[in-house]
């Protein structure tokens, strides 16, 4: 039987399988911790609006293996609670059950089906290192293709997070294939059926957004409703009909479909209610973290994001608490009250916020440089020795800090 075992190789997963070997190592036990995943990669999942998306994965085994972490490859089918088991189809085709003392369910999250007609069939998405790589092709394809209906717009379907990047770096995307002619042609058009876009950000950094976007030549349709969609292009719920060779949905996410094998309710995301040590709730020996996770990031009530910035410092209690409830040690409470964004916005710099208010404290290069510093260093797995390794995976540590221009600290959101 494994002591410890995680069911996920995101961020949370990774954090989580290093934070339980580190409480092993202090303490001198062997708890046997291991992690399972189909994908012994950890993809870089905040930064796949950017060009070159085969760049960005992190081989696991390396930082596994120095921490004393078996990986185990393989797609997790079911969980039996009753019994501390889940099943497991091994990365070789054979099906195995394995037995845990404690199991962290860090299973990640999937892009929301766009509940429209056609979209599985005509459009590409960025929510995977597959999904991500076919669009990629897909459009250098495009940019050598320039003879083909529609091959020069781009529509992009929500005005998130995501869309607002991708719309924001798809002249970049285009000038990566060799064709900065294409580049500078490319239409781009981002459809969102709130009123404004980033509805969820809020107004703080709205002006910054609008700002970029119309310095990036981007079309906005708000309050526009996508009825459906076809090869070539897509039509709108006013009659309006977009001639376009890429459309790209960026949805939302929900929850890893695993957790339902609980039998819990969950949330309208998907996600397990935990308590505050992050067990799940109405079962013993089961904790979750990351975008499965419904967890309270501090005692005004507000709930951690599917994000990077909540699944890291998540993964790293939920990891401690699951190895110090087996050795009978004391459990630590998850709470991450310091919430910060960090959007890019392409050519235009990026804004910064603060606060679940989203406080704009930084716009453009400022901020910029923030960014780049979050995407390509701090939301990376360790390196060094093994002992550096694991103090990376200590609950109190630095979660992933970047230093702000004016000296405070940020992590993407």
């Amino acid at each position: 039987m494994t002591g410890v075992l995680v069911v996920g190789g995101g961020f949370a997963g990774l954090w989580a399988a290093l934070a339980a070997a580190r409480v092993a190592d202090e303490s001198g036990a062997t708890l046997g911790i291991a992690l399972v995943s189909p994908d012994d990669h950890l993809t870089m999942r905040p930064r796949l609006y950017e060009p070159y998306p085969e760049r960005l994965r992190e081989p696991l085994r390396p930082i596994l293996d120095a921490a004393g972490v078996r990986f185990i490859g393989g797609a997790v089918t079911d969980i039996d609670a009753t019994r501390a088991t889940i099943g497991v189809t091994m990365s070789d085709g054979r099906e195995e059950r394995l037995a845990y003392g404690r199991l962290v369910l860090a299973a990640g999250s999937e892009l929301r089906p766009l509940p429209v007609p056609g979209a599985a069939d005509h459009a590409w998405n960025i929510d995977s290192y597959a999904a991500a790589i076919a669009l990629d092709r897909h459009l250098h394809a495009m940019a050598h293709t320039p003879d083909d209906p529609g091959h020069d717009t781009v529509a992009i379907i929500g005005a998130g997070f995501t869309g607002i990047e991708l719309a924001t770096e798809m002249r970049a995307r285009f000038a990566a294939h060799g064709r900065p002619d294409a580049a500078s042609r490319v239409r781009v058009v981002l459809i969102e059926q709130a009123d404004a876009v980033g509805p969820e950000l809020g107004g703080g950094p709205r002006p910054a957004i609008e700002a970029a976007l119309r310095a990036a030549n981007v079309e906005i349709r708000l309050g526009a409703r996508v009825a459906h969609i076809e090869a070539g292009g897509l039509a709108l719920a006013n009659g309006e009909r977009l001639r376009a060779a890429t459309v790209v949905v960026t949805s939302g996410l929900r929850a890893n479909p695993l957790v339902r094998t609980l039998g819990l309710p969950t949330d309208d995301l998907g996600r397990l209610p935990v308590d505050d040590n992050l067990h799940v709730l109405g079962i013993d020996g089961i904790l979750a973290a990351g975008d499965v996770a419904r967890a309270r990031v501090d005692d005004d009530g507000h709930i951690a994001l599917m994000s990077c910035q909540h699944a890291i410092r998540m993964g790293r209690v939920a990891g401690d608490n699951a190895a110090c409830g087996l050795l009978g040690r004391s459990l630590r409470p998850y709470r991450q009250p310091s919430y910060v964004t960090c959007l890019d916005l392409g050519a235009a710099g990026a804004v910064f916020t603060k606060g679940w208010g989203r406080t704009v404290q930084h716009v453009g290069d400022a901020a910029k440089r923030l960014k780049r510093t979050i995407n390509t260093q701090r939301i990376y797995p360790p390196r060094g020795t093994r002992a550096e390794i694991l103090a990376a995976a200590a609950p109190d540590a630095s979660p992933s800090p970047a230093s702000a221009p004016d000296g405070k600290t940020a992590i993407r959101a």
